[in-house]
């Protein structure tokens, strides 16, 4: 009973680590920042680090992961881009606010769907599933941005070209680099936790 104990401890030691690393992470995506003319929604490299975050940690510690970010940023810490000039809850009540209390979700949903190796009955090349598994992370994304941005503006077609379109384009490129990143990495990350 003693020696499993033991053995428990690096593991969970680990999780925590990789926990704090991945919202460590997102905080320093965070801080490129690029603002956008006729828009409050700055072009940052938080996406992909959330994107980043699930497919390595998995659903659970991804989510963790994104959950701690977002209390850090609450708490007052300057872990949200600096861009934005509202500090600590006010950001989520922001225009931003919608895309910040997605990432959880999407974290947890890239980690799910992204599991390394073959699942019995599932042919479907692993690139593929990392593909579906990093959209539907960014449709998660921009969806919670978009449903905070109708509430501000209180127009569906006004938060779109507010916090979608000027984004799409940058969005590819995430999404490559989140598939090429996550295919490659992810069953050796996800090995030692």
């Amino acid at each position: 009973m003693q020696q499993e104990l033991v053995r428990s401890r690096p593991i969970e030691l680990r999780k925590t680590i990789s926990v704090v690393l991945g919202a460590a992470f997102v905080a320093l995506a965070a801080q490129v920042s690029v603002p956008l003319p006729g828009t409050p929604v700055p072009m940052t490299l938080q996406p992909l680090a959330v994107l980043l975050v699930g497919g390595l940690l998995g659903a659970r510690l991804g989510a963790a992961s994104m959950v701690l970010y977002l209390a850090l940023g609450i708490a007052g810490l300057p872990v949200f881009t600096p861009t934005v000039p509202l500090l600590g809850i006010a950001r989520l009540l922001g225009p931003t606010g919608g895309y910040l209390l997605a990432y959880p979700v999407a974290a947890w949903v890239v980690g799910a769907l992204i599991t390394p190796g073959h699942r019995p009955g599932v042919n479907t090349p692993y690139w593929v599933r990392t593909a579906l598994g990093v959209l539907a992370g960014l449709v998660l994304i921009h969806v919670g941005g978009l449903a905070q941005l109708v509430i501000l503006t209180g127009n569906v077609e006004g938060a779109a070209r507010l916090g979608t379109w000027p984004f799409l384009l940058g969005d590819l490129a995430k999404l490559a680099v989140a598939v090429a990143a996550l295919t490659k990495l992810t069953p050796a990350v996800r090995a030692r936790l």
